[in-house]
């Protein structure tokens, strides 16, 4: 009977071995798969951060070095074709008008062409973003209305324009309500009208509704 319980409870406590150290085993596993996932997670942060995540969409470093190179060439060009029209060479009294922007362009279209080239047809900043596309957007958002903003200045006049302007940032930026859209838009442009035209005498762009008014 006593050799019975002592295997009774040998048993049990094999058995309470095994249990306890599967669940140490599935602790172990656990935690290995909470640090996996952590790791995963700050990489991926890290990676969005700086431009990296093949997720993100928008304008590329690259393409960003290409443009301003680009653009760079272009006014160095300009440059030297002017500076030959003016003259470029060394007169008696010295040396002519075009002579420095001359070589000032010279040195616009080397070092722009290199750093064209070097972004062409290297791999540097291919991965990186300039930015994403939906800072692009909101980038857009702004630059777009100005755009248009000056274009109405040359029609309608500086003040409307302004008033009109005030009015869409306000009503699609800022979700304001017409209350206060409709003061804040006209009392802005009528503060600009007394103080230069009437207060400091300095005359800015006019349209129509100034020319009826008299102005």
């Amino acid at each position: 009977m006593h050799d019975n319980d002592q295997s009774k409870d040998k048993a049990l406590k094999a058995v309470s071995t095994k249990a306890v150290d599967k669940d140490r085993r599935q602790r172990s596993v656990s935690k290995d798969r909470r640090k996996k996932g952590a790791s995963t997670k700050a990489v991926e942060v890290e990676r969005r951060r700086h431009g990296t995540d093949r997720r993100q969409y928008g304008v590329s470093m690259k393409t960003v070095e290409i443009a301003v190179a680009a653009v760079i060439f272009g006014l160095g060009l300009v440059v030297i074709f002017d500076s030959r029209r003016v003259g470029y060479g060394w007169a008696d009294d010295g040396p002519q008008a075009g002579y420095f922007p001359f070589y000032i362009g010279l040195m616009l279209c080397a070092a722009s062409a290199w750093t064209l080239l070097q972004a062409a047809f290297s791999n540097r900043g291919q991965e990186g973003l300039f930015v994403s596309r939906k800072k692009l957007q909101l980038v857009m958002s702004v630059f777009f209305p100005s755009l248009v903003y000056v274009l109405f200045i040359y029609y309608i006049g500086i003040y409307v324009a302004s008033a009109l302007f005030i009015g869409a940032f306000m009503y699609w930026h800022g979700r304001f309500t017409w209350v206060k859209i409709i003061p804040v838009s006209l009392i802005v442009p009528v503060s600009m009208f007394l103080m230069f035209e009437l207060w400091f005498m300095v005359p800015l762009p006019k349209g129509p509704l100034e020319a009826m008014l008299g102005y």
